[in-house]
């Protein structure tokens, strides 16, 4: 009884953090009327046309339900990848679904459980964690998989780092990023920069985007998505912890650190570069395609994006005839770099299945993850080859050399100091925090609010978030 109450406030608690937050899929940039900062141009960013897949299930076999939240490109792999496995595993029958977004395919995972039919298998987002471990439906990984099978030690440790907590793997890592700057060269050249100089401290990029803009080389300096993740990636890279309590890891956070000196001087900094015409976004939260347009355009000469657009935007750049060049995240002079926080997201494994079921789907996600599919994956998605081996395998290839995009990317995920900062925070009402953070952002940005009195604000409404769901599954 008192598991079920459980779950039932988690799906309460789930619904209202989606309540919250506003989908965004579109690919139509907006108008930011506050600044006359004007997307004048749309380009279409790598367009999938989809055809649903026929499905022969083996009489006998064992069938296995995996969620997703991918689309496009991406969901037409996945599937591609579960039918080579159903292919050469006929005594079991994985069936892949989409779900929508990250946080629809948690919840409803969360909900299908509730009424007694979970999947087998769910794509669960990083910062979705919390939520997963205090709803109860997840069998460890490592309670079902010996290490022998599994392989934890060859895990990179910034992606192992992140999804191990209490001593053990929950879940078993899959799609992991972290966001780098992307910069077109001939836009560089244009503005009599060197294009192999990117900037590397908030203060070149101050510099550096002066020169774009005053030459005309570029209508804007630089975009990004008015997303959380980025502001979550600043606070790491100074070295500073989201959370108290450890970033959530030694005890359940239980405020946020929204008024440190980290947090201020990232949103300023934000704000500045907003201001001089510097930073253009959509107008819109959230909003990963606007930002991708902006750049793609050419109405901006710098993007900061996830390293699982690498793919993508080397596509973009041979289409638009530019040369793109990669690099680190940006970070305060004042600080050391620090490094990022492995994004992206981890496949976990619902309890309560026939141990057959069971056995088939751990099998599922030891194939999927193996060096060969770790491999493929990152080929042709950019997010990391989350194992060694497969690092090993892509670099006797001379993969990095050939492909210098994705070089940028994966150096910066080893050069990242293991820290709690970096480790990434487990916020049980993280989604609600992530809005709220982007929506003092905002307020910031069109004037409606002073840096401090809106992260003091949002700092309130976040612990009360916190709080909220803290009780609620006490």
């Amino acid at each position: 009884m008192k598991s079920t109450r459980k779950l039932f406030i988690l799906a309460v608690v789930m619904v209202i953090a989606l309540m919250v937050v506003a989908a965004c899929a579109s690919k139509t940039t907006t108008t930011n009327t506050s600044q006359g900062k004007v997307v004048t141009k749309i380009v279409e960013v790598t367009r999938i046309v989809e055809a649903a897949p026929k499905e022969n299930i083996p009489q006998g076999a064992t069938v296995i339900n995996f969620w997703h939240a991918f689309g496009g490109g991406r969901k037409l792999l996945i599937q591609r990848m579960v039918d080579d496995y159903n292919f050469t595993h006929p005594g079991t029958y994985v069936h892949v679904e989409n779900k929508g977004s990250y946080r629809d395919t948690l919840n409803a995972a969360i909900l299908a459980a509730q009424q007694g039919n979970p999947p087998h298998l769910v794509q669960i987002f990083e910062v979705g964690s919390q939520l997963a471990l205090d709803s109860g439906i997840f069998e460890p990984f490592s309670n079902v998989a010996k290490p022998s099978e599994y392989h934890p030690d060859d895990l990179i440790g910034g992606v192992a780092n992140y999804y191990k907590f209490h001593g053990k793997f929950y879940s078993m890592p899959w799609n992991s990023s972290n966001p780098i700057l992307y910069y077109n060269k001939d836009i560089f050249r244009k503005a009599g920069l060197d294009p192999e100089k990117p900037p590397q401290t908030f203060e070149d990029m101050l510099n550096v985007c002066d020169k774009i803009v005053s030459s005309g080389a570029a209508k804007n300096c630089i975009s990004w998505p008015l997303h959380g993740w980025f502001f979550e990636q600043w606070m790491a890279n100074m070295g500073a912890e989201l959370a108290n309590n450890g970033n959530g890891r030694d005890a359940r956070a239980t405020e946020v650190n929204l008024t440190s000196d980290a947090a201020k001087t990232i949103v300023k900094w934000w704000k500045e570069m907003y201001d001089k015409g510097y930073y253009a976004y959509s107008g819109k939260l959230e909003d990963w395609d606007g930002s991708d347009a902006i750049f793609v355009s050419g109405q901006a000469a710098m993007e900061i994006t996830s390293t699982s657009d690498v793919t993508n935007r080397q596509r973009d750049a041979k289409e638009n005839g530019f040369e793109l060049g990669t690099s680190y995240l940006p970070y305060p002079a004042s600080s050391v770099r620090q490094g990022v926080v492995v994004g992206g997201a981890s496949i976990w494994l619902t309890k309560g299945h026939p141990q057959k079921e069971m056995d088939a789907a751990k099998d599922f996600v030891i194939w999927f993850t193996n060096i060969e599919n770790a491999i493929r994956w990152h080929k042709a998605t950019g997010y990391f080859p989350i194992r060694k081996n497969s690092v090993t395998v892509l670099q006797e290839e001379d993969w990095f050399t050939r492909n210098p995009a994705y070089k940028a990317a994966f150096d910066q995920l080893l050069e990242t100091k293991p820290t709690k900062a970096t480790q990434g925070a487990v916020i049980g009402a993280f989604p609600q925090v992530r809005t709220i953070v982007e929506q003092a952002i905002e307020k910031v940005l069109a004037g409606k609010a002073s840096v401090n009195d809106a992260l003091s604000a949002a700092k309130t409404q976040a612990d009360k978030a916190i709080s909220d769901y803290n009780k609620s599954v006490k």
